[in-house]
């Protein structure tokens, strides 16, 4: 589940492998350029780590931001 903290919407996701992990990261890149909203991550082997924030509205969570949470949501249903 998203958090909202610190201005950033947060979320944590762990995959059986860093494979799985990868393919993830892949299909939220594909999304993210498609909205040209990229979110900051992080990966380590199986884990993947998002923060969402609205860059050009000042740092702060916005609808897009939201909007890209809940697509990203959508492909770990």
């Amino acid at each position: 589940m998203w958090k909202e903290e610190n201005n950033k919407l947060t979320r944590s996701f762990e995959f059986s492998n860093f494979v799985e992990a990868f393919a993830f990261m892949t299909k939220v890149a594909l999304l993210a350029e498609k909205m040209n909203h990229h979110p900051y991550w992080e990966n380590v082997y199986n884990r993947v780590e998002i923060q969402l924030s609205t860059h050009d509205a000042g740092d702060v969570v916005t609808e897009k931001d939201r909007k890209l949470a809940a697509l990203i949501d959508d492909l770990v249903k």
